[in-house]
C-alpha cells in the first residue's frame, strides 16, 4: 500500500500567486480561482530531498504540503515568505492533515473511493485526486480561520450590544465606522475569496473528479460551514446598521435641539430689541 500525506495550513487572507509564480519561472497569468503548484523541479533549491513532494498555494491564503515533514514545511514557508511577506507565519493555528491511500491488492475496497475524516482510500491513482484533496483541504482550513475571525468580531460587537442594553448611545461615529469597516472587509476579503460554491475546473470535464470533490466537500461540511459564517456576518452587519441608525438619530435630535435653541435665542433677541426701542 502506498501513501500520500497532506498538510493544509491557512496563513493569511490572500497570497499573490503571480508574484510566487514569476519567482519560480511559471509563465502564466494566475487568476483568483487558480493555484500555484510547486513540484520537485521548483523545490530543489528549498528542500534537500524534493522528490515526490509538492506544494500547492491558493489565492485565499491556504497552502497544502504533500509528502513533507514538519521541518521541511517550516523551511518552505520561510523561503516563500521572502517572496510573499504575508506568508511569514509558522504558528499553524489553522491546519488539517489528510492521507491518500492506494491499495490495489485489497478486495474490500470497491472501485469507488472509500472515505473517512482522516483518509481517502482508492485502488488506483488518478491524476485529479491530489488536486481535489488539496483544494478541499485548503478551503476547509481557510474556513477554520474565518470561523475564528468571526468569533473575534462577535466579541467586539458584544460590547456594543451591552452598551445598547444599558441605553448608552454615546458610541462615537468613528468607532462605529471602524467596526462596520472590519465587518465589510471581513466579508470581502474572506467569504468571497475562498469560493466555496465554485467547483474546480477539472470537475466540469471529469465525472469521477466531480464525484470525488462533492463527496469530500460534503465530508468536510464546506457548504454548511460557509452558510453559518455567512449568516453570522449578516447578523453582525445588521447589528452595526441598527446601532449606526440609532447614533444618527441621536445626532439628528441633537441638531434639532440646537436649531430650536437658536430660534428661541433669535426670538428673545428680537423681543429684547423691541423692548429696548419701546422703553428707550
Amino acid at each position: 500500500m502506498s501513501t500520500v500525506s497532506f498538510k493544509a495550513v491557512s496563513l493569511c487572507n490572500e497570497i499573490n500567486l503571480n508574484k510566487v509564480g514569476e519567482h519560480f519561472g511559471l509563465k502564466k497569468k494566475f487568476e483568483w480561482e487558480d493555484f500555484v503548484r510547486l513540484s520537485a523541479g521548483q523545490l530543489k533549491g528549498i528542500l534537500k530531498e524534493p522528490e515526490t513532494k509538492t506544494i500547492m498555494l491558493f489565492a485565499f491564503g491556504s497552502i497544502v504540503f504533500v509528502n513533507m515533514l514538519h521541518h521541511e514545511i517550516v523551511d518552505a514557508i520561510r523561503y516563500l515568505s521572502t517572496i510573499e511577506p504575508r506568508l511569514e507565519n509558522t504558528n499553524f493555528d489553522f491546519q488539517d492533515d489528510y492521507t491518500l491511500l492506494f491499495d490495489e491488492s485489497s478486495d474490500q475496497i470497491p472501485n469507488i473511493e472509500s472515505y473517512t475524516n482522516e483518509s481517502l482510500t482508492v485502488k488506483s491513482f488518478a491524476f485529479y485526486q491530489m488536486e481535489i484533496v488539496s483544494m478541499v483541504l485548503a478551503k476547509s482550513v481557510a474556513l477554520e480561520k474565518i470561523e475564528s475571525d468571526i468569533e473575534t468580531l462577535l466579541d467586539v460587537i458584544e460590547t456594543v450590544m451591552e452598551r445598547l442594553q444599558r441605553g448608552n448611545l454615546t458610541f462615537k461615529d468613528r468607532n462605529t465606522a471602524k467596526i462596520s469597516a472590519r465587518i465589510l472587509g471581513f466579508k470581502y476579503n474572506t467569504l468571497s475569496s475562498i469560493m466555496i460554491l465554485d467547483k474546480p475546473d477539472i470537475t466540469w470535464n471529469n465525472s469521477s473528479a466531480e464525484m470525488l470533490y462533492q463527496n469530500l466537500a460534503h465530508l468536510f461540511e464546506l457548504e454548511e460551514r460557509y452558510n453559518k459564517v455567512q449568516q453570522k456576518s449578516n447578523t453582525l452587519m445588521d447589528i452595526v446598521q441598527v446601532f449606526s441608525s440609532l447614533t444618527q438619530h441621536r445626532k439628528s435630535n441633537f441638531l434639532e435641539w440646537i436649531i430650536i435653541v437658536l430660534i428661541l435665542f433669535e426670538i428673545i433677541m428680537t423681543l429684547l430689541e423691541y423692548a429696548y426701542k419701546f422703553f428707550f
